[in-house]
C-alpha cells in the first residue's frame, strides 16, 4: 500500500471515528434536551468544522458526496418501508399535487423573493427557488421516529419528501442548463423529462424490489430468507444505482422499492419472522447515516459567506416558510375532498417542512459547476437548512401536541 493511499485511508478512518463519537455524544445531548438529534448533529458539526477545524471535508469531496447519496438512499428506503400502501390510497391526490404543482408554487414564490432581495436575474432567482423547493426525508423521517402523529399526516409528509425530490431536481438541472447556456426553457421537453424521470424511477423501484422480495418472502422459494437484511440493503442501493445509471430518479426508485419491500403482504409474501431483525438493523443504519450527513453538513458552514448575505438570505427563507409553504399546502390539500383534511392537519403540514440533504447536494453541484453567484445559492440553501431544522424540526412535537395530532404510545 503506497504512502499516499495509506494517508487517505487513515484520514477517512479518523473522520468516521470522530463523527461517530461526536454523534453518540450529540444523541445523548439531544435526548437530554428533548430535541431532534439532527439539530444537535448540525451544531456539533459546526464546532468540529469551523470551530476546532478537526473536520475539513468539502461539499464536493468524494467522501461527502458518497455519504449524502448513500445516506439519503437508505433513509428514503426505510421511510418507504414504513408506509402502508392502504394509507397512500387515501391521500394520493394530495401527494401528487404537493409533488408537482406544489414544488412549482414554491419555486415561483421563492424566485420572486430572491429576484427582489438579491437583485439577481429571473433564471438565477428561480434556480435558487428550485434548489430549496424539495423537502427532506433525511430530517423529516427521523423526526417522526421520535414524534408519533396520525398516520395519514405522517405518511403524506413522508411521501411528499420522497416524491418531490424528482420535481425539484428536474427543475434545478433544467434551469442550471439554461444558466450554463446548454439548454432552453421549453415546456414540452421539461414535461417529458419529468415524466421520464419520475415514472422511470417508479418502474425501476418495482423491477428491483419484486424479485428480491419474492426470493426472501415467498413461502416455498425464499432462498435468500437467511440473508433478508442484506438483501434489503442491496435492494435499496441497487434501486438508486440503476435509476441513476438510466438517468431516471434514483431517489424515487429507492422509495418505491421500500414501499414494496415493506408491503410484502400485499403481494402474498411474508417476512414476519425477520421483521424485528430488519427493524433493528434499519434503526441503527439510519442513525449512523444521520450522524454522517448532518455533522458533515454542519462542519461545512462558510460563516464568511453566511454573514455577507445573512439578512437577504434570512428574508428569503422566511418567505419560504411563511408564504410559499402555506400557499402550497392550501392549494394542494383543499382540492382533495377524499382526504378530508382538517385545518389542524394542514397547519401541521405547513410547519413540518424541513430542508436538508437533497438541497445541500444540489447546491454543492451548482457551486462545483462554477455558476456565477453560486455563493448566494449556497448561502440561501444553508440558511434554509439551518432555520427549518433548528426551528421547525425542534418544535415538531410541541406543534403536534398543540394541534391535537400527537398519538400517545398506549393508543
Amino acid at each position: 500500500m503506497g504512502t499516499a493511499t495509506g494517508e487517505i485511508i487513515q484520514h477517512l478512518l479518523i473522520v468516521l471515528v470522530l463523527i461517530f463519537i461526536a454523534g453518540m455524544v450529540s444523541g445523548k445531548i439531544a435526548a437530554w434536551l428533548k430535541l431532534p438529534d439532527v439539530v444537535v448533529f448540525i451544531l456539533i458539526g459546526m464546532v468540529l468544522g469551523q470551530g476546532l477545524h478537526w473536520i475539513h471535508e468539502t461539499s464536493s469531496s468524494v467522501l461527502n458526496q458518497t455519504i449524502l447519496t448513500a445516506g439519503s438512499t437508505l433513509i428514503l428506503f426505510d421511510g418507504g418501508r414504513n408506509i402502508g400502501l392502504h394509507g397512500l390510497r387515501k391521500v394520493w391526490i394530495t401527494i401528487s399535487l404537493l409533488s408537482v404543482p406544489g414544488v412549482l408554487i414554491t419555486v415561483g414564490v421563492v424566485g420572486v423573493a430572491v429576484h427582489y432581495l438579491f437583485g439577481l436575474g429571473w433564471i438565477l432567482s428561480l434556480l435558487v427557488g428550485a434548489v430549496i423547493a424539495s423537502t427532506d426525508p433525511a430530517s423529516i423521517i427521523p423526526v417522526f421516529r421520535q414524534v408519533k402523529i396520525r398516520d395519514k399526516v405522517r405518511e403524506t409528509v413522508e411521501s411528499e419528501s420522497a416524491f418531490n425530490d424528482a420535481t425539484g431536481s428536474i427543475i434545478t438541472f433544467t434551469l442550471l442548463a439554461v444558466v450554463l447556456g446548454q439548454g432552453s426553457l421549453e415546456a414540452g421537453p421539461m414535461i417529458f423529462d419529468f415524466l421520464k424521470t419520475a415514472v422511470g424511477g417508479i418502474i425501476v423501484g418495482v423491477v428491483v424490489a419484486i424479485p428480491f422480495s419474492y426470493l426472501t418472502g415467498h413461502h416455498r422459494f425464499a432462498v435468500l430468507r437467511e440473508y433478508t437484511t442484506i438483501a434489503m440493503i442491496v435492494v435499496a442501493l441497487a434501486a438508486y444505482l440503476i435509476g441513476d445509471l438510466l438517468h431516471v430518479s434514483g431517489f424515487m426508485a429507492t422509495f418505491v422499492a421500500g414501499l414494496i419491500w415493506g408491503n410484502e403482504k400485499t403481494f402474498g409474501l411474508s417476512m414476519h419472522e425477520k421483521r424485528q431483525e430488519m427493524d433493528h438493523f434499519a434503526d441503527n443504519i439510519t442513525v449512523l447515516m444521520r450522524m454522517l450527513i448532518f455533522i458533515l453538513l454542519g462542519s461545512q458552514v462558510n460563516f464568511q459567506v453566511l454573514i455577507e448575505y445573512f439578512w437577504p438570505s434570512l428574508a428569503v427563507v422566511l418567505v419560504l416558510m411563511f408564504i410559499a409553504r402555506p400557499l402550497t399546502v392550501i392549494a394542494c390539500a383543499l382540492p382533495d375532498r377524499r382526504a378530508k383534511w382538517t385545518w389542524r392537519e394542514m397547519a401541521f403540514m405547513v410547519w413540518v417542512r424541513e430542508t436538508g440533504v437533497i438541497p445541500a447536494a444540489l447546491s454543492g453541484m451548482i457551486v462545483a459547476s462554477g455558476v456565477e453567484h453560486a455563493d448566494i445559492i449556497a448561502s440561501v440553501t444553508f440558511m434554509a437548512i439551518m432555520l427549518t431544522i433548528l426551528v421547525q424540526a425542534s418544535t415538531t412535537a410541541w406543534v403536534a401536541r398543540k394541534l391535537g395530532l400527537e398519538v400517545k404510545p398506549n393508543n
